[in-house]
């Protein structure tokens, strides 16, 4: 064979390389836009954009120096990215998810760990999902709710109260108790299963999941993560611990969940047969029905394995996020005690209308408690305020499948720094990757204040002007996102929070320890002791009986 033919090929293959790092970057429109320098030929500013720690400070000097509108280096020269910090900006891309897309690395990591949900899916694959899932979270399926969070609150009580003993204080991780907790409640809440992980967390499905979640993705090492998505066969034909524990997690799910699924649909069949309808109110008996309506056309239904992804993707949603906005709650209010004695002081306000003994309540006064609670103005004042400065998805990405012209409300900057102030939109070519930060918009001064960065739960009742405009999908705050794949479980975490506060504050008290934590951005925001971020998520607070003067 003449080595012409053997050559041409790699030959075309260097110049497709070549072509798209020295050349086509060159006239990327992107590059028309300010931004940050970079020192390095492969240097990237990833880590400013991605890290909690400095995100804060890295936004606003971002601001100053170049506008709303920044251009930022992803993996290399070939790869330049958007930064949008324009609240009309992000409400385009995020309402337009047929142009914008979450980049199919993305997409591939999240569906080798839980399937392709509700996270992962796009276009009519999402909508068919979403359609099907959120008759689910309507206001009447949510009382069920009440009453299992309230009962695993209690677990959760009754816990912390046999670690303390006979002690004054503890040092308690409540991040791991919480998250059993909050284990639990989806596991009940979502298909009916008791994971007993408060007390015990020898269940092998718990066990999958927690490894799952802990191990491949808080744990995992980059370069297997990286290996992961672009060179998924070499992770399968020489797998490491990482790999293994998720493959053997994986299984597991597959089969107890799987048999929790079938056990559901003929319960739903029985029921349809006798004439007596199966009562369940878990997410998956709702799905399962919400499935199999007669108002849904044939097309529109979604298959088992559809339905075991989305149940995964409620297990990672529902559990993860929710214990770490709780986490990070407590973290906060140990760090202010005059806020935390406020707060205890308005829960504490309800608790003579029903009987001391928590445990002794109704199912009636479980759902009056909660009544009474969703009233309280400084409780939601503190949840809402936690979830704004420090929201569990820092940031999220998306990709343009076209070219587009994105409007802004500021101005955009020029390369050189120069303004024109008549010019209200940008554009963004096909197959850019686009960062959407969460937290930026949280923490804006230009919206909350120069004391944005500070945990003050009373702005909420004089809220600036400029937060008003932007309700997006809960109270101005970005942390349940916005648009079409804004967060359905907003209800669903909101009762599971303002539950635990209630059985947590007025049971204890919460101080910091002499550990120093920090943020840490793996997949979501973590809580981290500094230094020993190989010890996993924790946050250890000194916790002690409050005892009523």
């Amino acid at each position: 064979m003449p080595l012409i033919y053997i050559l041409s090929p790699l030959v075309a293959f260097l110049l497709y390389i070549l072509y798209h790092v020295l050349v086509a970057p060159r006239f990327n429109v992107l590059r028309t836009l300010p931004g940050p320098p970079v020192q390095k030929w492969f240097g990237n500013h990833l880590q400013h954009v991605l890290n909690p720690i400095v995100t804060p400070k890295v936004h606003e000097i971002f601001v100053q120096r170049y506008g709303r509108t920044v251009r930022i280096r992803g993996l290399g020269p070939w790869d330049e990215r958007l930064l949008t910090l324009d609240p009309v900006s992000f409400t385009h891309i995020v309402k337009n998810t047929a142009i914008y897309e979450k980049p199919w690395q993305s997409r591939r990591l999240i569906t080798s760990l839980i399937g392709c949900g509700m996270l992962s899916a796009e276009g009519q694959v999402h909508k068919r999902q979403r359609r099907v899932a959120l008759p689910a979270f309507s206001a009447q399926n949510m009382r069920s709710l009440v009453d299992i969070s309230f009962k695993k609150g209690i677990q959760l009580r009754d816990a912390w109260v046999d670690v303390l003993g006979s002690t004054t204080s503890a040092r308690i991780d409540v991040c791991q108790f919480l998250s059993r907790t909050t284990f639990d409640v989806i596991g009940l809440a979502g298909f009916d299963y008791n994971f007993n992980s408060i007390r015990d967390e020898t269940n092998e499905l718990f066990i999958a999941y927690k490894d799952m979640f802990e191990v491949a993705i808080s744990q995992g090492s980059m370069f297997r993560t990286l290996l992961s998505i672009y060179l998924p066969t070499i992770n399968q034909l020489f797998p490491d611990n990482t790999v293994r524990t998720v493959q053997r997690c994986k299984e597991v799910i597959h089969r107890v969940a799987g048999r929790l699924i079938q056990e559901k649909k003929e319960k739903i069949s029985e029921g349809e047969k006798s004439g007596d309808p199966y009562d369940g109110k878990d997410l998956l008996t709702l799905l399962l029905k919400s499935n199999a309506s007669a108002d849904l056309l044939p097309e529109q239904r979604i298959s088992d394995d559809d339905i075991l992804n989305n149940i995964n993707t409620f297990m990672f949603a529902g559990s993860d996020t929710s214990s770490l906005s709780m986490t990070w709650t407590l973290f906060l209010l140990a760090q202010h005690p005059n806020i935390q004695d406020r707060l205890r002081t308005e829960l504490l306000s309800i608790a003579d209308k029903f009987p001391r003994d928590l445990s002794e309540l109704t199912e009636d006064q479980v759902q009056s408690l909660h009544t009474a609670l969703s009233g309280l103005p400084f409780l939601h004042n503190v949840t809402r305020e936690s979830l704004r400065l420090i929201p569990p998805l820092h940031s999220t990405l998306r990709v343009a499948t076209q070219d587009d012209e994105v409007p802004t409300m500021y101005p955009v900057h020029r390369r050189d720094g120069t303004v024109d102030g008549t010019k209200r939109s940008f554009t963004v070519p096909r197959g850019t990757f686009v960062h959407l930060s969460v937290e930026a918009f949280n923490l804006d001064k230009a919206v909350w204040g120069e004391d944005a960065w500070d945990f003050n739960p009373d702005r909420w009742d004089n809220l600036p002007e400029a937060a008003q405009q932007h309700p997006w999908h809960f109270s101005s705050i970005l942390t349940f996102s916005a648009g079409p794949r804004a967060c359905p479980g907003l209800r669903f975490a909101l009762i599971e929070m303002k539950t635990l506060y209630y059985i947590l504050l007025t049971n204890f008290v919460f101080k910091e320890t002499e550990d120093k934590i920090t943020k840490h951005n793996v997949v979501l925001t973590r809580p981290y002791l500094s230094g020993k971020f190989k010890d996993g998520t924790q946050c250890p607070l000194l916790v002690s009986r409050f005892t009523p003067t």
